[in-house]
């Protein structure tokens, strides 16, 4: 960093005012500083694996076909080595579920590292606030060169500045759309400007939406948007991991000189610098306390730390702590909130994992044929007619044999064995027959079962009711 944190200054600690805040009024423009230290880090090295996820995974190929395919004309839904179809919808349920209580998990421990850290929001963002830092300068020069007349240094910056936003935007405009269409085809019909009028229209959106909300909307998103914020506070208690402000340590603030005995004049550590407003991606300042648009980045923690460096104070001022650590000095970890959180995602997640791990990749109804008699008396037997749906879920063709189980010896008569394709199904009409010595009640239960000729573990069964006479 080439500038230095101010440390004098004419102006006196300001009392604490009433701010109104006219929702309908835009926001001045932020203009973040830029800042290195731990969390700066932290946030680029979450930040890189979870961009290389997103953009690489519809690249990979298993069995044929992208690794994660929504194929929505089709209703299937290629997740690695599992195929999900419109009726597994539970466990698009099941898994939101699992996401909304690792978020309060995780809130109640370290507060909203997610909105700082890995939210999608949160990352684009980032990433054109990079752009600006690699075009237009650090805060200071881009407040200079927004301020001046339009020039040739000035057209060129902010037309390099766009040009990074758009090619970002359209990566990850044809990346997200390649999770949904093939991104091979997808790539190669773009460029050749052969895209169907509905892919076209989606990747021009995607990427109308990224440049807006990465670019112009940012904090906003976080502020009036966002419902996490809304709730946050909720899940808060005093032990909750949060970036704080020392206030006992830091008040009074008030500018200094290092070498001044500054607790003589009955100052605190704080020098009142403002680089921890500066560095804040929602401009809000940590020293006002706990607020709703705070994502717990960490910038302030580390813009704070160098100007104490510099002064020579005590590292943190302002610090991911807790409220129980600033006024009696410790923290507690285990607390019933968080047990109970915790507690109910494990037993969650297990119980995904194993209704996954045991999911039968195919589909069986059985109907009685209403089109016909209840039963009808063939010879020395009474037959009953069904309707078997056979729906094959499995990543494969199979072909399945028809079994029939009850209390007499029940047979199935009709059936051919037909190869089911894959994600298709089958309608087979099928009579069970029971000799009518044998039979001794008017209704009885039976289950049909069917099973995988290429692979016996394939199995699915229903139960129905036999009419006798």
């Amino acid at each position: 960093m080439s500038e230095k944190p101010s440390l004098e200054s004419s102006s006196k600690p300001a009392e604490p005012v009433i701010r109104y805040v006219n929702l309908y009024e835009a926001d001045d423009k932020i203009y973040t500083r830029r800042i290195t230290g731990f969390y700066q880090r932290l946030r680029r090295y979450t930040g890189i694996p979870l961009m290389l996820g997103f953009l690489l995974m519809p690249w990979f190929v298993i069995d044929g076909r992208p690794a994660i395919l929504f194929d929505l004309p089709e209703r299937k839904f290629h997740i690695l080595w599992l195929t999900f179809w419109p009726q597994d919808a539970i466990y698009l349920a099941w898994l939101l579920v699992i996401a909304a209580f690792l978020l309060f998990t995780v809130t109640v421990m370290v507060g909203r590292v997610w909105c700082g850290f890995t939210c999608p929001q949160t990352v684009w963002t980032q990433m054109f606030i990079w752009a600006e830092h690699l075009c237009e300068g650090d805060r200071n020069k881009r407040i200079k060169l927004d301020a001046q007349p339009w020039n040739f240094e000035k057209i060129w910056r902010k037309s390099a500045t766009q040009s990074i936003w758009i090619a970002i935007s359209l990566v990850t405009s044809l990346t997200f759309i390649g999770y949904f269409v093939p991104i091979r085809s997808l790539i190669v019909n773009f460029f050749t400007f052969n895209l169907d009028l509905m892919t076209a229209f989606w990747v021009l959106f995607y990427l109308g939406a990224t440049y807006m909300n990465a670019g112009f909307m940012r904090e906003q998103f976080c502020k009036y948007i966002c419902p996490y914020a809304r709730f946050q506070a909720v899940m808060y208690d005093k032990d909750t991991l949060t970036v704080s402000y020392n206030a006992v340590r830091g008040e009074a603030r008030g500018p200094r000189k290092p070498s001044d005995d500054y607790k003589a004049k009955g100052l605190g550590d704080c020098i009142d610098c403002s680089w921890c407003v500066q560095v804040c991606p929602v401009d809000i300042d940590i020293r006002d306390g706990l607020q709703a648009e705070c994502i717990d980045c960490g910038l302030c923690v580390d813009a704070c730390n160098t100007v104490m460096d510099r002064m020579g104070y005590e590292r943190g001022l302002i610090s991911f702590t807790t409220e129980d650590a600033i006024n009696n000095g410790k923290t507690k970890i285990l607390r019933p909130r968080l047990f109970g959180y915790g507690a109910m995602l494990l037993v969650m997640v297990s119980l995904f994992i194993y209704s996954i791990a045991t999911r039968v990749p195919v589909g069986l109804e059985a109907q009685r044929d209403r089109g016909v008699r209840l039963f009808r008396e063939v010879e020395d037997t009474i037959q009953n007619v069904y309707t078997l749906k056979i729906s094959n879920m499995d990543r494969g063709t199979h072909t399945y044999d028809v079994t029939v189980e009850g209390d007499y010896d029940f047979k199935v008569l009709g059936y051919k064995s037909i190869p089911a394709l894959e994600g298709e199904m089958l309608t087979i009409p099928v009579r069970v027959s029971v000799n009518k010595e044998d039979l001794k009640d008017k209704k009885s239960e039976i289950r049909f079962r069917i099973r995988a000729r290429e692979n016996p573990e394939i199995t699915a069964t229903n139960t129905t009711t036999f009419i006798g006479p």
